[in-house]
């Protein structure tokens, strides 16, 4: 640092200490950070470097926090500080840590940096894929080097790293800075003045934790950090990356937190860490990305591209989703909850009477002998056969989902065997469990006794399992591989994932698919996830969209979400106006508070059901062959337009509207009805529901490159904005003109479909 004296502008919530707060709430890791006990170290010069390797060392100085006033203003002021500790000849003022850089891909490059001399411990790991841990792949870039800076270059760009002060710079192919670390000549242009590129050492406890800034440039767009329902564009934003259960997603919590974001100059940054992050993007200083980690060491990869390269890149990294089976794509048939197998039996045959194409029959909460008590048994007084059950639904073509979760009351029957075997996180004296014995998948025993309870029911031809929960893994929880919840809390989605898909994978080869809730960093992997319990609202019905879009931007290909919301029954109106968004997405189920059986509506709204189910029945050979692209690619079969269309300023911004692939665009209908064109009538129906009637609606759809064909008119419309209103089905449907879209009869359930003879549309 050339000064010694630097005025810190914060947010005010940054001076309020950290105070209590509810088990397993998001952790702001900025509350706090500034701090008068702690000690702080800025990254200043590169003190070593050896070119060939890309390792050398980086030298952090020391500095203080004091206060200041001046004018009835109170600020701090960091202060170059020399050290007192003792004895002298022990410690560093000015430390020199490991600095080391990788390069994985022309476009990808590693980042690792110490805070201590002490490297991290080994441990198992959970994010990065085997397949990149096993090729451990090194690309060639060429090296120059000046008295002031180490430039490395691809055919994508570059990164320079500077010597005094230390910086990080990445480029683009064409020279053009992407973005770079702060450092103290930043803050001499303002009066605002940031803390740089640093970490600070707690006097509490002697524990390091990370704040890496970057600069973030004028018109810059910030997308991912997992299922997000805030705003796409996260620049003005404070997201917190700790997995938690918002009890919906309508809140700036996420069931889905993933340490990944790119922009629209064209890089990306994956945080290779699962403790807790806030992101701070624009949101206390216009022009830096914060990043404020509880991680004591750098692990970050960066990337170099467009949207779909980055995403190809990341995913490469942590894994690409392998293909889920065909039958998934089908209708999931759900409520909360099917009792029995009368129950079970009773709606499968409603579907077939009803014509509805349908492929599964969840079974949630209530299949135990007491509902929400997992024994993993069916109740022996409302289940008088289930194996009976299974074959004959497989018979007809349904596959059973059944619902489970890793905790366990005290009331459960495993409760005791649980703590009585030590398979269970214990609370932070590392006696007792938390009040719900929660399963530790760090301990091998413990995934052991669990995946035997769940393959005794995909013996019997249980097509999947439900991972609902995995957010509440204790924080301050001490788990089996030694590590705290620090660590362990955002990581246990990936390893309860894990635990179901391979047993899973195990009995049903390449028939293996889940149905979780929970995700980090890794879950990619293990497809697929849904969106949790939405509530029954056109806000929740658009912040769905915002989640699924914004973890499609994350590195996940699949995804789903309960049609109308979960927690009420839903509103006939809304009900039909979710129901093109939710069969023209990857996966599809309807799910919630009953009724969720369009019979138990009316007639026409189970006529109109009909109608969503056959479009997606007819586009399955399209959405089998999408998907097959996307576990190649990476790319998110719900994705935003700007994928497509990288070069496209207004395809950046729309946020309400989504790809079903490359060649399908979807823009929902949120709003209120406007027009009605079909009489409210029962047609007999004996149901006291009204029936709402169709509508047709008029919406703003933006039609990003060239021209494109409404699949339920047949009416062109030219690039641009339209107003466009809705036909039979209330949502606006558009191909792209030019495409070829592969069809197939309709058939009552995807074992039934005529794949020898797909008919190509042209549009």
């Amino acid at each position: 640092m050339k000064k010694t004296l630097l005025t810190i502008a914060l947010a005010s919530a940054s001076f309020i200490t950290a105070s209590a707060q509810l088990m397993n709430q998001a952790k702001d890791m900025s509350r706090g950070y500034v701090d008068m006990t702690a000690t702080y170290f800025f990254a200043e010069k590169l003190t070593q470097f050896d070119p060939s390797t890309g390792e050398g060392k980086v030298q952090w100085g020391r500095y203080s926090l004091e206060p200041r006033q001046a004018f009835n203003t109170n600020t701090v002021v960091m202060d170059k500080l020399q050290m007192k500790d003792f004895p002298a000849s022990g410690y560093e003022n000015d430390p020199a840590f490991r600095f080391k850089v990788d390069f994985i891909s022309d476009r990808t490059i590693r980042v690792r940096m110490l805070t201590s001399l002490v490297p991290p411990k080994e441990t198992e790991e959970v994010m990065l894929s085997p397949q990149f841990l096993r090729n451990d792949p090194h690309a060639q870039w060429t090296c120059t080097e000046t008295d002031q800076e180490i430039v490395y270059t691809s055919t994508q760009g570059s990164l320079t790293i500077q010597k005094d002060p230390w910086r990080l710079v990445l480029k683009d192919a064409t020279g053009k800075v992407l973005t770079q670390t702060w450092t103290d000549d930043d803050n001499w242009v303002s009066q605002v003045k940031l803390l740089p590129f640093g970490f600070k050492k707690s006097g509490t406890d002697n524990s390091r934790s990370l704040n890496p800034v970057f600069s973030l440039k004028t018109g810059e767009r910030i997308y991912g950090c997992g299922e997000s329902p805030t705003g796409l564009n996260k620049v003005g934003q404070k997201v917190n990356l700790f997995v938690t259960d918002p009890q919906g997603p309508e809140t700036d919590e996420m069931y889905k937190p993933v340490p990944f974001y790119f922009s629209n100059r064209g890089y990306g940054v994956f945080m290779h860490t699962s403790a807790p992050v806030t992101c701070d993007f624009g949101a206390t200083y216009i022009g830096a990305t914060k990043l404020f980690m509880a991680d004591e060491a750098i692990d970050f990869f960066f990337f170099i591209g467009n949207p779909a390269e980055i995403l190809d890149s990341f995913t490469d990294l942590v894994g690409k989703s392998p293909m889920p089976p065909v039958w998934s794509f089908g209708t999931w048939m759900s409520r909360i909850t099917y009792l029995s197998d009368k129950d079970a039996y009773d709606i499968a045959a409603q579907l077939r009477a009803n014509r509805i194409p349908a492929d599964v029959i969840h079974l949630d909460t209530g299949w135990f002998g007491v509902d929400w008590q997992c024994d993993y048994k069916f109740a022996e007084d409302r289940f008088a056969d289930p194996q009976k059950m299974i074959n004959d639904l497989l018979n007809d073509g349904f596959h059973i989902s059944l619902w489970q979760l890793p905790y366990f009351t005290q009331h459960n029957v495993f409760y005791n065997e649980l703590i009585e075997k030590n398979l269970v996180v214990r609370n932070a004296d590392g006696s007792l469990p938390y009040e719900d014995a929660c399963l530790d998948f760090t301990n091998p025993e413990a995934v052991k006794w669990y995946q035997d309870h769940l393959r005794s029911l995909l013996d019997m031809g249980v097509g999947a399992i439900k991972v609902d929960f995995g957010e509440g893994a204790p924080y301050d929880g001490f788990y089996h591989n030694g590590r705290g919840g620090l660590y362990e809390h955002n990581l246990y989605p990936v390893r309860y994932n894990k635990a179901v898909w391979d047993v899973t994978k195990d009995v049903q080869k390449d028939d293996a698919v889940i149905w979780a809730r929970s995700a980090w960093a890794g879950s990619q992997r293990y497809p697929l996830h849904w969106g949790g319990d939405a509530a029954n609202t056109n806000e929740a019905m658009l912040s769905t969209l915002h989640a699924g879009l914004s973890f499609g931007l994350s590195g996940f290909s699949f995804w789903s979400h309960d049609i109308g919301g979960f927690v009420q029954s839903t509103p006939e109106d809304l009900y039909r106006r979710w129901l093109p968004f939710g069969f023209l997405t990857s996966h599809t189920r309807s799910h919630g508070a009953p009724p969720t059986e369009p019979w138990l509506y009316n007639q026409s709204f189970t006529d109109y059901y009909r109608a969503n189910a056959e479009m997606k029945y007819a586009l399955m050979p399209y959405i089998v062959a999408q998907a097959k692209t996307c576990t190649e690619t990476g790319l998110p079969m719900v994705r935003a337009l700007f994928i497509e269309y990288p070069d496209d300023p207004v395809a950046w911004m729309v946020e309400d509207q989504y790809l079903f692939g490359q060649d399908i665009l979807v823009a929902p209908i949120f709003d209120a009805p406007q027009e009605t064109i079909t009489p409210a009538h029962n047609y007999n129906n004996t149901s006291s529901r009204p029936t709402t009637g169709q509508h047709r609606y008029t919406r703003k759809v933006y039609l990003p490159g060239g021209a494109w064909v409404d699949y339920q008119t047949g009416k062109t419309y030219q690039a641009g904005w339209h107003d466009i209103t809705t036909d039979k089905l209330e949502a606006v449907i558009l191909m792209r003109k030019g495409a070829v879209i592969p069809t197939a009869k309709v058939a009552q359930s995807t074992k039934d479909i005529d794949w020898k003879n797909v008919k190509n549309v042209k549009y």
